[in-house]
């Protein structure tokens, strides 16, 4: 944690232009739906990602009021939150570079700008269930109006298991009292 402190201390973009990090100098012709269908063609991220990316983006308008969603970051910031929330929901995931390509502009900005994300946000990326389930019967809501839309539920998974784990454990405690 220390280090991560100095390397926040140290880095050029950390303090001056915070709320400026994700603006690029021109409004992007692409709209938001192309933008999120260009990122779903390319990375095939699954439904509970963009959920948690929409947690992330909550949470990080929370943490800094300050900051103003507009047609100028919000390309940058899908691109940030979606890949972090890829990389903390799936197994198996792209290089930054990859996202960086997909989203339209370099490695080196993709890294700056999941550097500073991370260190805006705290590093506090941990969604739990309760959380997700939320996020997810909001969405439902929200797109659901005209026709029942339901999102796949995955981190419910590690949940169920760990349950399942449980209930047998008490059932081979049961059956080694009663032999």
């Amino acid at each position: 944690m220390a280090r991560n402190e100095r390397i926040a201390k140290t880095c050029p973009w950390s303090a001056s232009s915070k709320k400026r990090i994700f603006e690029c100098h021109e409004t992007p012709d692409m709209t938001i739906q192309s933008y999120l269908e260009r990122i779903f063609r390319y990375t095939r991220a699954g439904p509970s990602v963009y959920v948690v990316a929409y947690v992330y983006i909550d949470r990080f308008c929370g943490f800094h009021p300050e900051f103003r969603i507009s047609a100028r970051n919000v390309h940058r910031l899908l691109i940030t939150t979606i890949m972090v929330a890829s990389k903390y929901v799936e197994d198996m995931n792209y290089r930054n570079s990859y996202f960086a390509r997909v989203g339209g502009f370099t490695a080196k900005e993709m890294n700056k700008l999941e550097l500073e994300f991370l260190f805006m946000m705290g590093f506090k990326l941990h969604v739990n269930v309760s959380v997700f389930e939320s996020y997810c019967s909001h969405l439902e809501r929200e797109v659901g109006i005209g026709g029942g839309y339901h999102i796949e539920r995955t981190l419910r998974c590690a949940e169920e298991i760990t349950s399942k784990q449980t209930e047998e454990r008490r059932f081979n405690q049961m059956a080694r009292l009663t032999l």
